[in-house]
């Protein structure tokens, strides 16, 4: 009887145990580094690992899978190479590399990871979405038919952007490559564009620059500044574009209108041949692997007019690339000129005469923003592009010293003018009035025979001049109307009087 409550506590006691929950049982895959490069990492040992998926090394570093090879996985790491040594240990996330996106990004500066790199805390993302993301289908897509309004008067003029288009700034080196994007980002204070600026293997100086002119201007609040440096591992550069874009598209899928800046593809694509050679990858052309053009045209291609369907918003991306000695056939170029919706050049001949912005207009050109241009811009400016040309023809001839008739002359004299009319500073993109007004000026002859010191001074009259006599003009061109002949004459008349010339005060001068 005595050996009855001992076993009922014994039993007792196994049934507490019984109640004690057990840890539950949990698959870690950790593999192993057996190769470290500069920027990149091989690492065997994770089988089931998935493209772009997260992977984080035990020295805390980061990594996103590039290559699957049997036993062999090639991973492009997003922190110092340094860190990363043989052997160490990698688990996998489960997860593909993802960035933040959300109105809270709007007025920060981040890294291609979304890190906060402006000392301001924190940022407060709605979500996050996948970096790699399916370009829209066609179904999804509408024709572009708005305007983009770069401020620019060779652009707007001559070379129009369209929302939703993507159109290539090209050229030289030091020929305002950047400086025409972000007079395009300053222009966007006017209108409900938002602006994203990715720079990828910029110097931190040029990136600091540019983003001091935005806090200037107080742009820098409807802002998003993406930021991969040359200081930056070439993960992070390559991997930095398709972040901006994919934060582009969250806010485009919420019916909103996004300039994307990448400045410049050019470094991406070194980038992305830097870790492909690593990764023994097989080179091609000028070394760069196989499916360069694969890489950029998935990126470009996600920009573009959506359907109220789509979300009803646009990206519109002007990517940047850089040329040598004005050679447009190089590999990389002629991949993005081919992928995109036509190229603005920077001609560093035009530097040379001090013609600034150095647009050429005989080598630009816009595949579908034609069709987006205000319809104001094409009464008043839509020979700038015949009346330039033929300016430069005509200029090539004259050089030869041969005796000129008075017509000849004049077209020069009308030309040098025009020329001279497209000229601007940075930082200081013009209102569309304002271009109409000047561009009036020159096609109507109003600044023939003046130097190019008087014709800058005269422009700036002009501009000062624009008052409510214009609100006709503002309105249509608000509205996207073509002018009529009352408010043709309007703009004629308002030049004549700023300059003080006959017909300023209403009157035909030819009566």
């Amino acid at each position: 009887m005595a050996e009855e409550p001992a076993m009922t506590a014994t039993k007792r006691f196994i049934d507490t145990l019984m109640d004690i929950p057990s840890p539950s049982l949990a698959l870690t895959e950790v593999g192993m580094v057996t190769e470290v490069g500069d920027g990149i990492a091989v690492v065997s040992g994770l089988a089931r690992a998935l493209a772009d998926e997260l992977l984080v090394f035990a020295s805390g570093v980061r990594g996103v899978v590039l290559d699957l090879e049997p036993g062999r996985l090639g991973v492009i790491l997003l922190g110092p190479s340094e860190r990363v040594m043989f052997g160490e240990d990698v688990w996998r996330t489960h997860k593909v590399f993802s960035v933040p996106v959300g109105p809270g990004l709007i007025g920060r500066v981040v890294d291609a990871t979304g890190e906060p790199r402006d000392g301001k805390g924190r940022v407060a993302s709605t979500a996050e979405r996948p970096v790699e993301a399916s370009a829209p289908g066609i179904l999804s897509r509408a024709p572009v038919t708005r305007p983009l309004a770069t401020g620019i008067k060779a652009i707007d003029g001559a070379v129009p952007v369209g929302l939703g288009q993507r159109e290539l700034i090209i050229g030289d080196r030091q020929t305002g490559k950047t400086s025409i994007a972000v007079d395009t980002i300053l222009n966007q204070a006017r209108s409900n564009v938002l602006s994203i600026y990715c720079a990828i293997g910029q110097r931190g100086d040029a990136v600091a620059r540019v983003i001091e002119t935005l806090r200037q201007s107080g742009q820098i609040a409807n802002t998003i500044v993406v930021a991969a440096g040359d200081e930056d591992t070439p993960g992070l550069a390559y991997i930095a574009p398709y972040a901006a874009m994919t934060m582009a598209e969250y806010f485009s899928n919420h019916g909103r209108d996004v300039l994307v800046v990448l400045d410049d593809l050019t470094h991406h694509a070194r980038s992305y041949r830097e870790l492909s050679l690593l990764l023994r990858r097989p080179p091609g052309r000028e070394a760069f692997p196989g499916d360069i053009f694969y890489v950029h045209a998935r990126l470009l291609e996600r920009a573009g007019q959506f359907t109220p369907e789509a979300g009803g918003g646009s990206i519109t991306a002007l990517p940047i690339v850089e040329t040598q000695a004005e050679n447009l056939s190089a590999y990389i170029p002629t991949n993005l000129i081919s992928i995109t919706d036509g190229q603005i050049y920077l001609s560093p001949r035009l530097v040379r005469k001090n013609q600034f912005p150095a647009v050429d207009i005989g080598l630009s050109v816009s595949r579908v923003g034609g069709k987006a241009q205000h319809r104001a811009f094409r009464d008043v400016a839509g020979n700038l592009r015949v009346t330039l040309s033929q300016f430069e023809e005509l200029e090539d001839f004259a050089r030869f010293g041969t005796r000129l008739d008075d017509n000849t002359r004049a077209r020069l004299s009308r030309g040098a003018a025009v020329r001279a009319a497209l000229r601007q500073p940075e930082r200081d993109p013009v209102p569309a009035v304002e271009q109409l007004l000047v561009l009036m000026a020159a096609m109507e002859g109003l600044l023939d025979g003046l130097s190019e010191t008087a014709v800058a001074e005269a422009m700036a009259r002009m501009r000062e001049g624009v008052g409510d006599t214009l609100k006709g003009v503002a309105g249509s061109i608000g509205q996207n109307r073509s002018l009529d002949d009352d408010e043709k004459a309007t703009l004629l008349r308002v030049a004549r009087e700023v300059l003080k010339l006959p017909g300023g005060d209403g009157h035909d001068p030819d009566t």
